[in-house]
């Protein structure tokens, strides 16, 4: 099979078109724009600043991202002839108003899959065709339709390793939509909001100057990319779970906004591994976490109540503790573990975490500290650049063993444990805890266990654990089997 661009055709019109861009922030490889661009007929191009009831606002970090990306994008479509249109509101009324505006008499836009988007789009779509306006979507945000890959009853798969198999064997030949060359505007441009106006980028405090490592758009997205397969690609397997190298590809928040979409990262990882460039198990190893998006994504099709509720009811009866001083600490790096301490500090500084320590600073939340999943993903969508719906609900649902294809109830990781098995030489914990940076090898992972050798009258640089990681474990799996 392939994997096509799913246009069809448009319904014949002389007014002009609305691309509407959502997480799709890109001009190659972008199905919506190359069907308006082929009609012939004036497009416009429009982003929302949705405020539509249900719709989940963005965090904070997610802000100054769009902010940087929108940036991106308009100045990459007016070297097309074009303008983007910022509009800010409940999207079905900006169509509405827009299309009075301008006589416009057909809207694409690529497809989103979580329920209140699904739910909004189609009340869009339904109101618009009422309305005679030709209303399409096309696929550009995942290899497979959420619906497409199905176990052999029909059913969706709730197990990871069956469902990329499964969607691995549909996908076939990829093919991606080439980048239009042209995309004529109306004679007479819409009003446009100003970026500025809406304050996305954060000021009084500018809590964002350390996020100067990453470059929005879709021109950085590639870059990102190129860097990744040029390089460190060819160790993904062993290195990409140490967090003091180098070793990932940092693609996420890219494919969150759409700036490159996963049908190019497919083709550029998979072309190099079968010419023998990559070698083909670290390229099949980058590729399987792309799969695991695309399971998350399905996930969330099939089950739209996981942002809120557990995948597995049986979870619903867990004695979550309430303790907003140890959920304090954990946000702020102040646990007294110092490979959990280094993540959220990571995060803080940067709008991002290195994969393996987010597993770890989850499960401690959870399962150490006894606060519900909710909680951490909560802060996770404040401050991660790639805060996506469905990957942030489902790896936190994975942690906490209530999830689909869950991490079992009984792993626990210990955080001295893990620091000493994939930061052995504490590099990871002395960038980002530098209260530590002179403290020896053989104790950066459990530092209270040795006098640390201060100046008279210094107070003490890094606190004590919050919580003892025995009797925190005794306690979890205690809670685990009452259920």
């Amino acid at each position: 099979m392939q994997v096509r661009n799913d246009s069809g055709d448009s319904k014949a019109g002389s007014g002009a078109v609305i691309v509407w861009f959502r997480k799709d922030l890109r001009i190659a490889d972008n199905p919506a724009l190359r069907h308006a661009a082929l009609t012939g007929r004036p497009v416009i191009l429009l982003y929302i600043l949705d405020e539509t009831p249900g719709v989940r606002p963005m965090g904070g970090a997610s802000l100054w991202w769009l902010d940087k990306s929108l940036k991106s994008l308009a100045q990459d479509l007016e070297k097309l002839g074009n303008r983007l249109v910022l509009r800010k509101g409940v999207a079905a009324r900006v169509l509405a108003d827009l299309i009075a505006e301008t006589g416009a008499d057909a809207v694409v836009w690529n497809r989103l899959y979580d329920e209140a988007g699904i739910a909004r789009d189609k009340a869009i779509k339904a109101e618009l065709k009422d309305k005679g306006v030709d209303c399409q979507s096309f696929n550009a945000g995942l290899l497979n339709e959420p619906w497409t890959v199905q176990n052999g009853s029909g059913q969706p798969y709730k197990v990871f390793t069956p469902y990329w198999r499964a969607a691995r064997e549909r996908l076939g030949l990829v093919e991606v939509a080439p980048a239009p060359t042209q995309l004529t505007a109306p004679s007479r441009l819409p009003r446009t909001e100003s970026l500025a106006d809406w304050g996305l980028h954060p000021s009084k405090p500018d809590w964002s100057t350390g996020f100067d490592l990453w470059t929005p758009g879709e021109a950085g997205a590639h870059a990102r990319l190129d860097a990744f397969l040029k390089g460190p690609v060819k160790g993904y397997g062993d290195q990409r779970d140490i967090p003091g190298v180098e070793a990932t590809s940092k693609l996420s928040p890219h494919l969150h906004f759409g700036e490159i979409g996963p049908r190019q990262v497919w083709l550029a990882t998979r072309g190099p591994a079968d010419q023998g460039d990559i070698p083909a198990a670290e390229a099949d190893k980058f590729l399987s976490e792309l799969g695991w998006r695309e399971f998350n994504h399905a996930i969330l099709f099939h089950w739209p109540h996981m942002p809120s509720r557990n995948f597995k009811p049986e979870f619903d009866a867990f004695p979550w503790v309430q303790d907003d001083a140890a959920l304090r600490a954990w946000q702020t790096g102040q646990t007294g573990y110092p490979i959990v301490d280094a993540g959220m500090r990571e995060l803080w500084t940067t709008g991002f975490m290195h994969n393996r320590v987010r597993m770890i600073v989850a499960s401690f939340l959870i399962k150490h500290l006894m606060i519900d999943w909710r909680e951490g993903e909560a802060w996770f969508w404040d401050t991660l650049l790639d805060a996506d719906l469905a990957n942030n609900v489902g790896n936190w649902q994975w942690t906490a063993g209530s999830g689909a294809d869950a991490s079992p109830y009984f792993r626990i990781f210990n955080p001295i444990a893990q620091g000493g098995k994939f930061d052995p030489k504490g590099d990871y914990v002395r960038r980002w805890v530098p209260e530590l940076r002179n403290v020896s090898d053989d104790v950066i992972h459990k530092p209270w266990t040795k006098p640390l050798h201060l100046p008279a009258g210094a107070k003490r640089l890094y606190s004590r654990p919050i919580v003892d990681h025995a009797l925190a474990r005794a306690r979890a799996l205690e809670a685990y089997h009452s259920l």
